[in-house]
């Protein structure tokens, strides 16, 4: 059975070696380098078995993106925690949104709007919205990238129509197809990162219904997931610009 890799991160200036994965289900760190095959390098090596290989990495490979903690414990935060970052955060806050629908949206009155009518409605007036926009007014940034699948759920398809309000409080809105999003190897992660230092992951249960956040702060975590925010940027567009391909892509 393959084993279940993650992607830590690189150096590489292209694209190529060297690079660190971790595996998720035994948490062994796996090191992608250039092949030491000298055999006056390999007699230097202790305990070098018959069946061993060995790779050269510059060190800072492993300082950046190498575990700092035998093992990560979780730090898990509830809803008001969570609400106060979104008022306190210095400089940016972006989402990675991969799910095919939310409980929470499906219970909101605004939901039944769009499922009658076609158009979620705007509601500029709620907590989330008004503090958006006292934050953006600020100078400071916000914005998050959708996944979407083909065609999109329910749940996809009311959100892409409440993205008029996300962009109306002053949100840099995105989508990007999920066949898109696999090809650039953005994790299956519900996540906010704010000011590049920490992230929130957004816990779910199989009923879409969220009921935690963990906390991450270890740099070289951090690190990936701002890799991740990059690279989903990239292949991500506008979501107008997206909409407008929802009747020629189904």
């Amino acid at each position: 059975m393959a084993r279940r890799l993650r992607f830590n991160g690189t150096d590489s200036k292209n694209g190529g070696c060297p690079a660190v994965h971790e595996d998720l289900d035994s948490g062994e760190i796996i090191v992608q380098g250039r092949p030491l095959t000298d055999p006056e390098d390999l007699v230097q090596l202790q305990h070098f078995g018959p069946g061993d290989a060995a790779v050269a990495v510059p060190r800072e490979l492993l300082v950046n993106h190498g575990p700092k903690e035998m093992d990560r414990v979780p730090k898990l935060i509830g809803p008001e925690e969570f609400g106060r970052l979104f008022h306190h955060f210095e400089h940016s806050a972006w989402h990675l949104e991969t799910r095919r629908g939310y409980a929470s949206d499906r219970e909101d009155d605004g939901y039944a709007t769009f499922l009658k009518t076609g158009e979620a409605p705007m509601d500029l007036g709620s907590d989330w919205c008004v503090n958006i926009r006292r934050q953006t007014a600020l100078g400071k940034y916000v914005g998050r990238v959708r996944v979407v699948d083909n065609p999109p759920t329910d749940g996809q398809r009311f959100l892409l129509s409440y993205a008029r309000c996300n962009a109306a409080t002053g949100e840099d809105v995105r989508n990007v197809w999920r066949e898109d999003a696999e090809r650039a190897h953005l994790p299956d992660e519900d996540f906010w990162l704010f000011d590049s230092r920490l992230v929130a992951i957004l816990r779910f249960d199989d009923q879409d219904e969220w009921h935690d956040v963990e906390i991450i702060t270890e740099p070289a975590e951090v690190l990936r997931y701002c890799q991740v925010r990059d690279a989903a940027v990239h292949a991500s567009i506008p979501y107008d610009d997206f909409t407008a391909q929802l009747d020629t892509k189904g």
